[in-house]
């Protein structure tokens, strides 16, 4: 059974499964994050959902070009986790199964395509504690524990 981590799901609602993939990009000690403006600014790791019939991989390789403007490398998966909230810029609530993968940022391209959407640059150590959600903090302090 995948770990959980965050809400515990409300009695009675109803859950969408919800497939994603996302990545801690590194460059030295720093990592490339999105800042999502809305519908609450946060920030997160590039990524997000994998369309039905779409792998992981081409599904990170797009998400990270969207909301980054990079191109990335070299993607190894470290391990998944599943997370139960609200999203309401789709207006559901989602069993998100998140796949959080390590790899390397290696040409920007351009700048974010995905509207609210902001390339930043931030030390590992200082990313811990921005990251908005658990799992995406708790993977990224078990690979700085690793270096």
């Amino acid at each position: 059974m995948m770990m959980r981590i965050g809400e515990t799901p409300k009695a009675g609602q109803r859950y969408v499964h919800r497939p994603g993939a996302y990545a801690i990009l590194r460059r030295g000690s720093d990592i490339l994050l999105t800042f999502q403006e809305r519908p609450e600014p946060e920030f997160q790791l590039p990524g997000g959902g994998v369309e039905v019939g779409e792998h992981p991989i081409p599904a990170l390789h797009r998400e990270i070009f969207e909301e980054t403007g990079w191109r990335a490398a070299n993607l190894r998966k470290l391990g998944a986790f599943r997370r139960f909230t609200f999203m309401p810029e789709y207006d559901l609530w989602a069993e998100k199964l998140c796949s959080v993968y390590v790899g390397t940022p290696v040409l920007k391209l351009s700048d974010p395509i995905e509207k609210g959407h902001h390339a930043v640059w931030m030390p590992m150590s200082e990313a811990v504690d921005a990251l908005g959600n658990d799992g995406d903090r708790m993977f990224l302090s078990s690979l700085i524990e690793q270096l």
